[in-house]
């Protein structure tokens, strides 16, 4: 498709506007600590799972695996309400003193951080924990009712991939919805257990 005269003067703008905008440096302290967070709750949360699964009955297995993939949802939705709520109502929260609202501004001036730790960190670890926990269940299943492992695996793993992907896509559209409530709610919470600095 041929451009005409604007259209590539306004494309040659864009190229230069580009251009010009200086390119942040990855914070390398941040991803340092940020794969020392993961590695520490993926350590947790594998060993919970590894040492608890196999020594509890079938319904304890199944209500474990099921409460990892509700933390990953949980944690998934907080994460995008922090990239999607208005810090607006929150200022005015913050100069009227209401408890949390100083954490809830911290948690949106730091969103990219918070939706990556949120979304990436605790999501993706809940994701390959209740993974490995499935096929745990599973060969516990194949083993007590005498039932083909591939099987097993193939069915317990579709249905956690399911829960996982629907539960996230439902959460999704909430977390943008009610975005400014779910972050009060979390800003009040933690607020119970950290208090953030005065500058």
């Amino acid at each position: 498709m041929k451009l005409d005269k604007y259209q590539k003067i306004e494309i040659e703008k864009f190229k230069k506007q580009n251009k010009k905008r200086t390119v942040q440096k990855s914070n390398y302290k941040w991803v340092i600590q940020t794969t020392l967070v993961a590695f520490m709750i993926s350590l947790a949360f594998s060993f919970i799972s590894e040492i608890t699964i196999p020594n509890v009955n079938m319904l304890v297995g199944i209500i474990l695996v099921i409460i990892f993939i509700l933390i990953g949802v949980l944690f998934d939705i907080i994460g995008i309400a922090v990239a999607s709520a208005d810090i607006k109502p929150f200022h005015s929260m913050n100069a009227k003193k209401v408890k949390g609202s100083d954490i809830s501004v911290s948690l949106i001036k730091n969103a990219a951080k918070v939706s990556s730790f949120c979304n990436d960190v605790v999501g993706d670890i809940c994701g390959i924990v209740s993974g490995s926990a499935s096929a745990i269940m599973a060969h516990i299943i194949a083993t007590k009712l005498n039932i083909n492992i591939f099987i097993v695996s193939l069915i317990t793993t579709s249905i956690i991939a399911a829960l996982t992907i629907g539960g996230k896509a439902l959460g999704k559209s909430f977390a943008i919805n009610k975005s400014n409530i779910i972050l009060y709610e979390s800003g009040r919470l933690i607020s119970y257990f950290y208090k953030l600095k005065k500058e």
